[in-house]
């Protein structure tokens, strides 16, 4: 197949091309010799990127290859090409073998203590002590990533039962140092303004959520260029989960209205410190697939502009997850949209026309 993309071809925040084309399933700026097999007209941008995701799990934890295939296939038609699997209990690298489903970047199970994550969705530890050691044989099942759970309610406090972290700092900072060690990076699940800086100082790479950080933590946040996924449709739910837990952990109650009513400013205040806001649904477990229109969507609603959440919706990350976009002799992974998103993001509801791997997986 050989197909002739024109129109506006989107290569990253300063470079548009006219036209590509698709030869063999890889890019090019060359015209072939041979008359394409279709032309595709409209905006054209990289494969999109959910960069919080949970392929394999749902809300009762893991779930079959067929179910996980159908995840997969939900986020891909949705125009996400390129997921980074935040956390999974689910084997699922046979999905890295099928040429029909997004790349995946794989970070292995949440590591978490037992009674202080969901149950069924983490890999639950002895004692914290384990943490580095985990963390180490997580980072080799996984592709380069590994998962921590930082903080979670504590019920063992009774009424008083609060977020609180789960890892001692110095346990914190060897299990990082560990997974830098082997050439992972480490992201981190972090509700609560106490776990953070211990985060900070140990160097993770990247966090989820960050839902109670502070001005002063913000700015460190910055200064180290850590990435933040704000996972809005996540958040949003926090008022429901409140509501739960009014009659026995008031406080915790209490906390997670106070996280849910500052969610649009806090992402506000991390875009007004230049910390990269990521793009991730938090799919999998309570949350559909397919729903990367929706988070962006979210994102432009909480106060940043629509360019920057499309370019950290694609061209940014992938470049940041080291998977290239469109550029010459890489993969056909290309997403065509018949206005720009640039301008409306509520165009990212209806790609027009998906090509993974060169070949047209899914057309409107």
């Amino acid at each position: 197949m050989v197909l002739h993309l024109r129109g506006t071809v989107v290569l990253d925040d300063e470079r548009e091309a006219g036209e590509a084309w698709v030869v063999g399933g890889r890019l090019t700026f060359e015209r072939p010799s041979v008359e394409p097999t279709a032309v595709l007209d409209g905006w054209v941008l990289p494969g999109l990127v959910d960069v919080h995701c949970h392929i394999g799990l749902a809300a009762d934890g893991a779930v079959d290859a067929a179910t996980a295939e159908l995840q997969a296939l939900a986020d891909r038609d949705s125009g996400v090409l390129l997921v980074r699997d935040a956390g999974s209990p689910a084997d699922t690298a046979w999905v890295r073998d099928r040429d029909d489903l997004p790349r995946l970047i794989r970070a292995g199970r949440h590591l978490a203590l037992p009674k202080r994550y969901l149950r069924h969705y983490g890999r639950e530890l002895g004692s914290t002590d384990d943490l580095p050691g985990a963390v180490l044989e997580e980072a080799a099942r996984g592709d380069g990533w590994v998962k921590l759970v930082a903080d979670w309610i504590d019920r063992d406090l009774g009424p008083d039962g609060d977020l609180t972290p789960l890892w001692p700092a110095d346990v914190l900072a060897a299990a990082v140092a560990g997974a830098h060690s082997v050439g992972a990076r480490v992201t981190a699940h972090t509700f609560a303004t106490e776990s953070l800086d211990a985060l900070l100082d140990a160097g993770v790479d990247c966090l989820e959520h960050a839902t109670g950080a502070t001005p002063d933590q913000i700015d460190r946040i910055a200064a180290l260029g850590i990435p933040v996924t704000a996972t809005l449709l996540q958040i949003a739910q926090f008022e429901a989960i409140a509501a739960q837990g009014d009659e026995r952990y008031p406080r915790f109650a209490a906390r997670m209205r106070a996280l849910h009513a500052r969610r649009y400013q806090l992402v506000r205040d991390l875009h007004e410190a230049q910390v990269p806001v990521l793009v991730g649904t938090d799919a999998g477990g309570t949350l559909s697939h397919g729903r990367i229109a929706d988070e962006a969507a979210e994102l432009v609603r909480a106060g940043l502009p629509a360019r920057e959440v499309v370019a950290a919706a694609s061209w940014r990350t992938r470049e940041w997850l080291g998977v290239p976009g469109i550029a010459e002799g890489e993969s056909a992974d290309v997403v065509v949209y018949d206005a720009d998103p640039r301008e409306h993001i509520g165009v990212l509801e209806h790609p027009r026309v998906v090509v993974l791997r060169g070949a047209v997986v899914a057309q409107a």
